[in-house]
């Protein structure tokens, strides 16, 4: 039975468990589409940087070619004694047509420019304060240097950096720079084409943390110094990486892509705004994890009704059940019950050699009772003398039942004769006790006669023989008196 009580319970559990799987793995599902989607910004923060990094790398390496040529033609004789203009043309043939060049300048050991790709009179200016002027005069090895960002001064304030290198005299000493000036809108444009999302960011710095460019464009930005940004930190940690952090700029929540260009002094950047990278995830993670929700909190309610349903049905097969072994009117057990008690008793006995004992109890003149006073109040007197047979039998092997119309019995299992008479005389009293009025009776109230039988090991004969004995008792009790109790052998 105890199986049978719990099925409904373990209806709702097994149903929640499986709704929880299923939104388990649903939660699952959905953390591993978000770290797709994690992987593919990553991929992708990864490819557009090797875009610029490569457009950057060719064009410079362009640019140094043409400085180089520059420095070659100076030490050729037959270049230098052409006419202004044809010895322009020769020297900065290789870059005058090229985009956002600014101009290629060549500058003595003071500073001043002595040739000038503008124009056949070189521009009268002095660039010795300038720092890509000042590096190359004092750092002999230092090759081709970037500069940080400029306000350009012949060109009306653009923003350039310049591409140096060294002019030296035979004996090594410093002979002046050949520089290229690049205006930063290069970068400006190349960054523009290359899509980032409605928040993400490209940047290109210089690794001493000068801004060279960022997208999205701002001119105050350009040339801002970041070295001591987290992020910026994390920059110079390693030749290559990616990590998430919140920009200095603007605070905005990146997932940032870096590489250390390693032919030139610059970082490349890549950042796309965690909002871009999951915001076509958020909105299927909502649809989905609102459905599974759903499904789930419906699913753990049709169990719950499901359980519901099968404890009412349980309950009414029990009631049913109860109904098939019970009286109706008394509590009791009916008289098909007790037959199975009985039987079951009776070969337990046998088997245990142990003895047991049979009550018949029978109201007095029950009839006429009825006839007096009615059949609900018969019904109601019935009820009390079953609650007082009830109330004196303690024991969980002990039974009572109906056994038809006003006469009921009880069986005591274990019980010898003597044992059994005290228990009658309990029941017979309790039953007088009720004092219920009864005017067709010569005691005046609601009694009851008993029969009592009992079996032992030494007897023989069957079950039949002792309810055949208790039967009698219970004649012989009516017989000589009514309202007591009479005892046969079985």
């Amino acid at each position: 039975m105890q199986p049978r009580s719990s099925a409904p319970y373990y209806v709702v559990v097994i149903g929640s468990v499986i709704a929880c799987a299923l939104m388990g793995l649903c939660v699952l599902q959905l953390f591993q589409s978000r770290q797709d989607a994690l992987d593919r910004a990553s991929e992708t923060s990864r490819n557009l940087g090797l875009v610029a990094e490569r457009d950057i790398e060719r064009n410079f390496e362009l640019y140094d070619l043409s400085l180089q040529a520059v420095i070659h033609g100076l030490q050729r004789a037959d270049i230098m004694t052409l006419p202004p203009d044809i010895r322009r043309a020769v020297l900065f043939d290789n870059a005058m047509t090229a985009r956002f060049i600014g101009s290629i300048l060549v500058l003595d050991a003071a500073g001043n420019i002595i040739l000038d790709s503008g124009s056949d009179e070189p521009r009268n200016s002095n660039f010795a304060d300038r720092k890509y002027f000042t590096i190359q005069r004092d750092r002999p090895d230092v090759g081709l240097y970037v500069s940080d960002p400029y306000a350009s001064r012949l060109r009306g304030g653009t923003p350039s950096i310049a591409l140096s290198r060294r002019l030296s005299n035979a004996d090594g000493s410093f002979a002046g720079i050949v520089m290229i000036a690049i205006n930063v809108e290069y970068f400006h444009k190349l960054f523009a084409g290359l899509a980032l999302g409605a928040h993400g960011s490209m940047s290109l710095i210089g690794k001493d943390g000068t801004m060279v460019m960022r997208q999205p464009y701002d001119v105050r930005i350009i040339g801002r110094d970041i070295s001591k940004a987290s992020t910026f930190r994390r920059f110079v940690s390693a030749p290559e990486g990616t990590f998430s952090d919140t920009a200095s700029i603007d605070g905005v929540r990146r997932l940032y892509y870096f590489k250390n260009l390693p032919h030139l002094p610059l970082i490349i950047m890549v950042a796309e705004a965690e909002q871009d990278i999951y915001a076509a995830w958020r909105r299927r993670a909502v649809t989905i994890g609102s459905l599974v929700a759903i499904f789930g909190v419906g699913f753990i309610a049709l169990s719950i009704l499901l359980s519901a349903q099968l404890r009412r049905r349980m309950r009414a097969e029990s009631e049913l059940v109860l109904l098939a072994r019970t009286d109706g009117l008394t509590g009791l057990n009916n008289r098909r019950t007790f037959g199975e008690v009985l039987d079951r008793e009776w070969r337990r006995a046998r088997r245990a050699r142990s003895v047991f004992s049979l009550l018949f109890v029978d109201v007095d003149r029950f009839k006429a009772y009825n006839d007096t006073y009615g059949h609900q109040a018969g019904d109601d007197a019935l009820a009390a003398v079953a609650r007082c047979i009830g109330e004196n039998i303690r024991r969980p092997v002990d039974c009572a039942a109906r056994y038809g119309g006003e006469e009921f019995v009880v069986l005591l299992p274990d019980t010898p004769a003597a044992n059994a008479e005290l228990i009658a005389e309990k029941i017979r009293a309790a039953i007088n006790g009720l004092a219920i009025e009864h005017a067709s009776s010569e005691f005046g109230r609601v009694t009851a006669s008993i029969g009592l039988a009992s079996w032992t090991p030494e007897q023989d004969g069957e079950v039949s023989a002792v309810i055949k004995a208790a039967d009698e008792a219970l004649y012989h009790a009516k017989a000589t008196g009514r309202n007591r109790i009479a005892a046969l052998p079985a």
